[in-house]
């Protein structure tokens, strides 16, 4: 069953040097307490070779983003709305929330692949890991099997996996956390996508294999130029990965903008908060002083506070302004963007 799709936006071009523009994308499930909307209203935009990070606390609704890019959220419980606008590796613009079936399995691991959270449950343990490679390549590349294996053999060795053909006839029960992570990453790359979307992508990995991993995605996107989307949660990732970052609460972008300047002067209490709950190298801190957290809970997503969605856990909340209207996102200098009605006033702006 198709997802209920909202059609009464008229596609807009993509923006100069854009690959991929999302609008307006919302995603809502029809449950027995309600509707719940996960993503609500979220934009950005993608440029070739350029790397976005979305981050926020889990509930935040940064993994059904990347499903719903994907095409992997629907039935007929589910609602998507919006834009999603691709540029094809053939140079035509797709709008993916409105492609058919069978003309987004074409898109999908072609042109945006997805590196999964968990490699574990999401590779077939029934199949070997050659066969699971194989099988993108053969259908997107039109390959037979003996080329489709030396192409496959090819992409485990790039990937650095010692005794690469014992990889391929291994199953994924065999090999460790870090090697199945490497597996998903050849998966997803096997037929050179444009766009990589890489979900929770070092979650439970050493710190060892972790580092690992990202300088092998970042030496990959160096010589492929693919842009990609990094979820998660982690900012110390996001620090060494990303140039942009996307904050997300409550189904909704709170803010964007380079990661430098997002990190060194945030604008929205919830990214400030994010930010001072990190250890840090170096801080001067009296044994008696505990790292500092973020009070209360994530809202239930069934029944959103009015207002701000953060308020009634944010230090910066005044009554009467913060609960009483949700504030718009808007422009907060070049390539930046926030949602607080009180950013001028925490951030010193006139």
């Amino acid at each position: 069953m198709q997802a209920t799709l909202s059609t009464d936006r008229t596609p807009s071009p993509l923006a100069a040097g854009s690959l991929l523009e999302v609008k307006d994308l919302g995603v809502s499930f029809e449950t027995r307490r309600g509707a719940v909307r996960a993503v609500n209203g979220v934009s950005f935009g993608i440029a070739r070779g350029e790397t976005l990070a979305i981050v926020g606390e889990s509930g935040s609704g940064k993994s059904t983003t990347g499903l719903a890019l994907m095409g992997l959220v629907g039935g007929s419980r589910c609602t998507i709305e919006g834009e999603v606008e691709l540029r094809a590796k053939d140079g035509r613009r797709r709008d993916l929330l409105r492609l058919p079936p069978a003309a987004m399995r074409e898109i999908r691991g072609n042109d945006i692949a997805m590196i999964f959270q968990e490699p574990m449950s999401s590779l077939n343990p029934v199949y070997s890991v050659e066969s699971q490679i194989c099988e993108a390549i053969r259908l997107h590349q039109r390959l037979g099997d003996r080329a489709a294996r030396a192409e496959a053999l090819g992409l485990v060795r790039l990937l650095g996996i010692a005794d690469p053909e014992r990889c391929l006839r291994s199953y994924p029960h065999q090999l460790s956390g870090g090697m199945r992570q490497r597996v998903m990453i050849a998966i997803a790359l096997s037929c050179r996508p444009n766009l990589l979307i890489a979900d929770e992508p070092t979650t439970a990995l050493d710190v060892t294999i972790q580092a690992q991993i990202l300088d092998l995605l970042r030496k990959l996107q160096t010589q492929t130029r693919m842009a990609m989307i990094f979820i998660t949660h982690n900012l110390g990732v996001v620090s060494e990965i990303a140039d942009r970052v996307l904050v997300m609460y409550g189904g909704k972008a709170v803010e964007t903008g380079p990661v430098r300047e997002v990190f060194h002067a945030p604008r929205m209490p919830y990214t400030m908060a994010l930010m001072q709950s990190l250890p840090r190298l170096g801080r001067t801190r009296a044994r008696s002083e505990r790292l500092h957290a973020i009070p209360g809970n994530v809202p239930n997503p069934t029944a959103l506070p009015t207002g701000c969605a953060f308020h009634p856990r944010c230090s910066f909340f005044e009554a009467g302004r913060c609960d009483t209207r949700e504030p718009p996102f808007e422009a907060s200098g070049p390539d930046r963007g926030v949602r607080c009605v009180r950013w001028r006033e925490i951030a010193g702006v006139s």
